[in-house]
């Protein structure tokens, strides 16, 4: 007995789901995925950087946004969903199918969970720096207080950098420096568990 394949959606397929769905959806390789409801340390930490970051970003004359607001990326005929984003002075916005997508953003933030940590430190990543304007990758992490922050260099290389518990760190699209306590303030974090019956 063989396995059926799974379903490939059409582009317009997608548009028409995400478009008339309450929740949100992304779109990659004909595949559809849902962004399931987040875990509440995932919901503090987006608050709190909205709150902390919100300010500074008016003061800079830049605006920021929450997760719910698609980014359009150029390598891919459709759009992501970060956990917050940041634009510098005009905001740009493309329609895609009726649909408004961000097409400027300097800041990208991602808050990592265990089934899309992977797919945000690599393939989302290199997606995203298609993004002419994109500066600054901020990603969060929900299982240990750390911060890894990467860099645009030029054109070719990312400078990175991983803060934990009691540093601070500086963003240059804001230039504005913020602690990591800050990020996490009122947090539990949750470390993972692992069966050590697995292990020799």
């Amino acid at each position: 007995m063989t396995a059926e394949p799974k379903r490939k959606y059409t582009l317009e397929e997608y548009f028409e789901l995400d478009k008339n769905a309450e929740g949100n959806f992304e779109y990659f390789d004909g595949e559809i995925f849902e962004m399931s409801g987040v875990s509440p340390e995932h919901a503090t930490i987006e608050m709190n950087l909205a709150e902390i970051l919100n300010p500074v970003a008016r003061k800079r004359g830049c605006r920021a946004f929450p997760a719910n607001l698609r980014i359009k990326v150029p390598v891919l005929p459709t759009y992501r969903y970060p956990d917050l984003s940041v634009a510098y002075g005009e905001t740009v916005f493309v329609e895609i199918q009726g649909l408004q997508c961000l097409v400027n953003p300097i800041l990208i933030v991602e808050v990592l969970s265990e089934s899309t940590e992977f797919y945000d430190r690599g393939e989302k990543f290199r997606q995203y720096k298609s993004i002419e304007s994109f500066r600054e990758y901020l990603l969060v992490s929900q299982t240990e207080k750390i911060i890894t922050l990467f860099q645009k260099h030029n054109e070719r290389f990312w400078l990175q950098g991983d803060y934990v518990a009691g540093e601070s760190f500086h963003l240059n699209t804001l230039d504005f420096d913020l602690t990591v306590d800050e990020i996490y303030q009122d947090v539990e974090i949750k470390p993972p568990t692992y069966d050590t019956h697995n292990f020799k």
